[in-house]
């Protein structure tokens, strides 16, 4: 799996395709205060981001790859 679920916090590694998607958001159900950890992540697939965009996680760590992090904080941070 690209993500390690922790108890209170979900790590992202490198490529996280669709097959996350369904865990992701039954993790984020399952720990409403768990914080998002990016800092790994190199692509992340749309349906990820669907699932972070509806449930408002808080991200503890953006991805290290300047182009991932612009795109993914445009879509993630409420202005």
């Amino acid at each position: 799996m690209s993500i390690e679920f922790k108890k209170k916090k979900a790590f992202f590694k490198e490529v996280v395709g669709v097959e996350e998607a369904e865990s992701l958001l039954q993790w984020i159900s399952d720990n409403p205060s768990g914080k998002i950890d990016l800092n790994s992540c190199t692509h992340l697939h749309s349906a990820n981001l669907q699932v972070l965009v509806a449930c408002k996680p808080f991200i503890s760590a953006w991805p290290q790859d300047a182009s991932l992090r612009v795109w993914l904080e445009n879509s993630l941070i409420n202005k």
